[in-house]
């Protein structure tokens, strides 16, 4: 039987959300191809296996290893076992180790690798994957040729679930050689507020704000609701907020609770980023905007007055 295998990644005590995340989609692909999935995992324990059995993996090769990433330990390691079972696609989620880890395994095999997919589907047997390209202007499908199929995937495109039954384990002995890396340090990236990936409420501005000052208004809104602020593309251009703030295909892809956007006309590589929401307030002066067609609820009319309005609000609710 085939089998679509999704690495799943380890991150402190627990597995990352966009492998659980691939794993609900993996089970959506494997239905149509009548395909297995697994979850190909280095250094888990019993309760890494238990997670991964109840968020869709049927089978969990379990490889030897240390927990803790190495580049070069965990590329062999995966390689090898690859060749072993010859799985028909592997999935990794768009991380910074997935991004690094899923081109080395693709060149120690010689195979084909698709990265930062935003989007999958199945024609046959062969694995659709869609991702921007040519700054986030256009969507392209794009194909493998060699097999097994390979892809990364940004985190928050699907969402994870639950299954019943539970999963097969095969243990994997590699006998993994010694790494070449020590870590000697490890320091904490600081971030300056809160991640729009991980927060519940997400504000963002666009290009209906006059000056990066006027983001202050967006950063005391976000303090009142415990929410992160974003921002649309242009904005990140003309310098006023960070790439890391960025919502849209070529930015950061979100699925909050509520999502506010400020002055965000709504284009459709913007509209990819927040496809995933489950609530959508738009704020804008232009009734033709695009992101109102999206929108559960619309303002129409000058952000300069009901931004503020809306904060004076939330105040006296307090």
């Amino acid at each position: 039987m085939k089998e679509i295998w999704i690495f799943a990644e380890l991150a402190g005590d627990g597995i990352r959300p966009v492998s659980l995340q691939l794993l609900a989609k993996g089970r959506e692909l494997a239905s149509e191809i009548g395909a297995m999935t697994a979850a190909a995992v280095i250094g888990g324990d019993e309760k890494t296996h238990s997670i991964l059995s109840e968020h869709g993996a049927e089978r969990i090769c379990a490889i030897k290893g240390r927990r803790d990433y190495r580049l070069d330990t965990h590329a062999r390691a995966l390689a090898e076992c690859i060749k072993r079972h010859s799985p028909h696609i592997v999935l990794f989620g768009a991380t910074h180790i997935g991004r690094e880890l899923a081109p080395s395994v693709a060149s120690v095999l010689h195979l084909g690798l698709t990265a930062d997919c935003t989007g999958l589907s199945m024609r046959g047997d062969s694995l659709i994957q869609t991702r921007p390209a040519f700054g986030g202007n256009i969507m392209a499908d794009i194909t493998c040729r060699t097999f097994p199929q390979m892809a990364t995937v940004r985190p928050n495109v699907f969402s994870a679930r639950r299954f019943d039954g539970r999963a097969e384990i095969v243990h994997v002995d590699l006998d993994p050689e010694e790494s070449i890396f020590e870590i000697v340090e490890e320091i904490k990236a600081q971030r300056e507020g809160r991640s729009i990936e991980d927060s519940r409420i997400v504000i963002s501005g666009g290009r209906g704000l006059k000056s990066r000052e006027d983001f202050e208004m967006l950063e005391e809104l976000a303090s009142l609701v415990c929410g992160a602020v974003g921002c649309s593309r242009p904005i990140v251009e003309r310098g006023w907020m960070p790439k890391s703030a960025q919502v849209g295909q070529s930015g950061k892809t979100i699925s909050p609770d509520l999502y506010i956007a400020v002055g965000v006309s709504g284009s459709v590589q913007h509209q990819a980023g927040i496809k995933s929401a489950k609530k959508i307030v738009a704020i804008n002066n232009d009734p033709s905007a695009p992101i109102l067609d999206i929108a559960d609820y619309a303002l129409v009319g000058d952000l300069y007055e009901l931004v503020p309005a809306l904060i004076e609000e939330l105040k006296r609710e307090r």
